[in-house]
């Protein structure tokens, strides 16, 4: 768990207004540094199964609040992935990325056979 000090740190410096404690932003940043020292403890302590299970839950967490992240601000999304150095968030970017080509590629091919069809129906009326 974390102390004070240092939660109010993380909120300082991943806050969106002055007033934020609560933000997307925020939440992961916590959750990322709760995360670190679960890891930290779990390499001391292999057979702490509890502990394991809390981190499951966290990194679980983590990665709904950076799937919403990215779905509703994906600029900020990239700028908080970058400031935390999450392996997950690349991943996530590659599958989007990979996600938006597949879509382009299928609606490039629709837009092909529109034209071929406008084609066709403009040599019939002829």
């Amino acid at each position: 768990m974390l102390d004070k000090k240092l939660k109010q740190r993380i909120i300082n410096k991943f806050r969106v207004h002055d007033n934020d404690t609560g933000s997307s932003q925020v939440q992961i940043a916590i959750l990322s540094e709760e995360i670190k020292q679960l890891t930290e403890h779990l390499k001391m302590h292999k057979g702490d199964y509890s502990s394991r299970r809390g981190l499951l839950r966290k990194v679980g967490e983590r990665r709904r609040l950076l799937k919403y992240l990215q779905r509703e601000d994906e600029k900020a999304f990239l700028e908080l992935a970058e400031k935390l150095k999450l392996k997950i968030a690349k991943k996530m970017i590659e599958d989007e990325e990979a996600r938006k080509a597949e879509e382009a590629a299928l609606f490039a091919e629709n837009v092909e056979e529109e034209v071929e069809g406008e084609e066709i129906k403009n040599e019939d009326d002829k």
